[in-house]
């Protein structure tokens, strides 16, 4: 069966536009922009020789992101060490909101994350994400960056909803733990409060 040239054309223009967030997130996860440029190359390559694949009228954006992420984990992930999710497991709930002076407690609602980080730079917030080890860093950029659904963070990593749900849920705890280290250096820290919550 031969495709419509058209049609190909089409599929490339389209693609195209996710080339800035492609590349955004190629960035973060390679940390190297010669990296994440043969990152999003060979995405591209990858989803052009794939185009008889691809199912018309599906999610163009996520299929490109699920290229790209298991280029990168199987291209650029596969010497490093593999951490184990129990590594984060010693992060307490709610580490930083319970430490955090700035923070109203009582004015903790569904938007305390947004309400926390609003407290940090952006320089902040991405070195603490770019620090986070590969299985939970690439979750959270999907989820927190990109917008994706957890649902379709599931199809991209090709890994069960509730594998998700935990790495999420454990990288953005470990976030945490390193924006505390950011805010007590800049005197964010209500001793007070951090004391009061030791004793508990």
């Amino acid at each position: 069966m031969t495709v419509n040239m058209t049609t190909r054309e089409d599929f490339t223009h389209d693609a195209m536009q996710h080339a800035p967030q492609l590349f955004s997130t190629a960035m973060r996860m390679t940390r190297n922009r010669s990296d994440a440029e043969d990152l999003v190359q060979e995405t591209f390559i990858k989803a052009w020789r794939s185009f008889a694949t691809y199912q018309q009228g599906t999610n163009l954006r996520a299929w490109l992101f699920r290229i790209m992420t298991n280029t990168y984990i199987n291209k650029y992930n596969a010497q490093q060490r593999k951490p184990t999710e129990t590594e984060l497991d010693d992060v307490e709930e709610l580490f930083l909101y319970k430490r955090l002076g700035a923070v109203d407690q009582s004015q903790l609602s569904q938007s305390a994350e947004d309400q926390m980080l609003s407290l940090f730079t952006d320089d902040e917030v991405k070195k603490a994400l770019e620090e986070l080890p590969d299985q939970f860093r690439i979750p959270v950029l999907m989820s927190d960056v990109e917008g994706f659904s957890y649902k379709e963070i599931a199809e991209i990593l090709e890994i069960p909803l509730g594998t998700v749900m935990s790495r999420l849920h454990r990288g953005r705890k470990a976030m945490q733990k390193m924006l505390y280290e950011y805010a007590k250096e800049r005197g964010l820290i209500n001793e007070a409060l951090l004391s009061q919550g030791d004793d508990e």
